[in-house]
């Protein structure tokens, strides 16, 4: 097996546990040197997505490809904001525009109009969901309060508990502050 076989079989590794991406800093640490990736670019199979940031083609899309990407574009301690967290379980009913990521301190990456960024307050909880890094659900319902009818945002945290995204104690916090 050549060296360009193996790092190919490496970076797909990587890539089938991040919704098909690689970045340069996670194949470096799996033994890839860095300028392997545009090479395996240019011979096909590998697609450069920005500076650093690469997608395995043949991994087949998800639902959860735009938020993995717009995660890893702005950097290691991103998570989804907000409105972001509600669609990613279909929540409330919501199709923003944008998907809105927040980072604990100042950030200024070059990034497409489909992601926004917020400023998010250090130390704020963050949690995992499918892999991804994002707000609590039951932060992210208040958080769009003011921008979302209180209305959905109950019945959204109604569907939340139901699907176990939410435990009681939030479901109670939830409960007082949405009840409309």
């Amino acid at each position: 097996m050549s060296a360009q076989a193996k790092y190919r079989e490496v970076v797909r590794e990587i890539a089938l546990d991040h919704y098909g991406y690689v970045t340069t800093r996670e194949a470096a640490e799996a033994g890839v040197p860095p300028v392997e990736l545009p090479k395996l670019a240019a011979r096909g199979g590998v697609e450069n997505i920005a500076y650093g940031l690469y997608r395995v083609t043949d991994i087949p899309p998800t639902p959860y490809d735009q938020y993995a990407e717009a995660l890893l574009r702005v950097g290691e301690d991103a998570y989804l904001h907000g409105e972001s967290v509600l669609a990613l379980f279909g929540l409330a009913d919501v199709n923003p525009r944008q998907v809105k990521v927040a980072v604990p301190r100042r950030a200024r990456p070059r990034l497409p109009t489909y992601i926004g960024l917020t400023l998010a307050a250090p130390g704020a909880p963050t949690t995992f969901y499918e892999g991804l890094r994002a707000q609590p659900v039951a932060d992210a319902l208040i958080e769009c309060r003011g921008r979302i009818q209180d209305e959905r945002l109950f019945t959204a945290a109604k569907q939340a508990r139901a699907e176990g995204l939410l435990t009681m104690a939030d479901w109670r916090r939830l409960r007082k502050a949405l009840q409309p």
